[in-house]
């Protein structure tokens, strides 16, 4: 599943397209849950993303694309997987495959909050801090990949940083220090940027310090395991990683 940082690549991309004021000449696609015809020469008005969702905004509605397991998407490009939306605009062409399409009305500022995703210019860590009191029974582990508290955040992201502050995944938020739950909320953006630089290098995975890896960085055997509520695959150091409580 495409954690945040993908989603903002696939921004970034479009956006050196230069495409101006894009309007839409085509639509196909086999898409079921939206009206395609809605699209047909509309004026797309911006591209965004908000954790793992990816935008196309329009007057007074969004399309969200959500790419699941195993979306994919190509620009100019085609393939023989059964196209779930094709966008063809003047000079270029946006192909999404096996995703999750819904159309959100109205302004897209009153379905998402920015301050909740860590790759947004308006993250915002108190915001995060006081949802995380409101938590205090639940798993590091699961809280990581609350969407409403730390919108992006995937699964390699919360395994890489619960290494890199040293804390055990079934730690419950009520246990673990307050200083130390900054260090994760700060640590989460931060390895949230670090992926982003990494994946445009295509070398996010030999930075990998537990995520799939037999060994961690300081040579501790590593253990894989489902956990938490969410019951999500874990890599953890009972070494390196303190369990609170």
């Amino acid at each position: 599943m495409p954690e945040g940082p993908s989603i903002v690549i696939l921004k970034d991309l479009i956006a050196d397209l230069h495409l101006g004021k894009p309007e839409v000449l085509e639509i196909a696609g086999n898409v079921k849950t939206i009206d395609k015809d809605k699209l047909l020469h509309q004026e797309i008005k911006a591209f965004k993303s908000w954790g793992k969702h990816f935008l196309i905004c329009f007057d007074d509605f969004t399309v969200r694309i959500h790419f699941m397991l195993f979306g994919t998407y190509l620009i100019n490009e085609t393939k023989k997987t059964a196209l779930k939306l094709g966008i063809t605009l003047k000079s270029d062409q946006l192909n999404f495959y096996t995703c999750k399409i819904d159309l959100l009305e109205g302004n897209i500022n009153t379905h998402y909050d920015w301050k909740a995703d860590v790759m947004s210019e308006h993250w915002n860590p108190k915001l995060a801090m006081e949802k995380l009191q409101e938590t205090k029974q639940s798993y590091i582990c699961d809280v990581l990949l609350n969407q409403d508290i730390f919108a992006g955040v995937g699964n390699i992201i919360k395994n890489e940083v619960l290494y890199r502050t040293s804390v055990h995944p079934l730690s419950k938020i009520e246990d673990i220090p307050a200083k130390k739950l900054n260090e994760i909320i700060k640590e989460a953006q931060h390895y949230a940027f670090d992926f982003l630089k990494w994946k445009k290098e295509d070398t996010l995975s030999k930075h990998w310090e537990v995520y799939q890896q037999k060994k961690c960085a300081k040579n501790h055997q590593v253990v894989k395991r489902e956990m938490g509520k969410t019951n999500r695959q874990t890599y953890f150091c009972k070494e390196c990683q303190k369990k609170y409580g």
